[in-house]
């Protein structure tokens, strides 16, 4: 069973997401903001995080430049779900190790539920 780290603000989206992983067999954290985010992923050691990029009180890029300089962080697998188009999104992102940008509105909750466990599958 992977770990798997979901840190959205929208709560719906977070919890869809949060339910569909489950019924795929994961074990899932949720966390609403990038500071949680940070909290959970040095508790847990998730498998993957994907990460919401525009959130309150750290955002994404943020929570992501942080737990990168850590020792337990720094080899996390991330995808970053947003809405937020490459070009908007800050250039420093592919700096920071990110496994694949995918736009919310552009994939099915499936779609990445297989492209999380396509990940999974080639970092084991």
């Amino acid at each position: 069973m992977s770990k798997v780290a979901i840190v959205e603000d929208d709560q719906a989206i977070r919890e869809m997401y949060r339910i569909k992983f489950e019924a795929e067999g994961h074990q899932v954290f949720v966390a609403e903001n990038g500071k949680r985010g940070l909290e959970i992923a040095r508790t847990n050691q998730p498998d993957i995080i994907l990460l919401d990029l525009m959130m309150p009180e750290m955002t994404g890029e943020q929570m992501l430049s942080v737990m990168r300089k850590t020792d337990w962080g720094k080899d996390i697998k991330v995808v970053v779900l947003t809405n937020v188009t490459k070009d908007e999104a800050a250039q420093g992102l592919d700096d920071l190790g990110v496994e694949d940008y995918i736009i919310k509105a552009f994939y099915t909750p499936q779609q990445v539920i297989d492209m999380v466990e396509t990940i999974l599958k080639r970092h084991k």
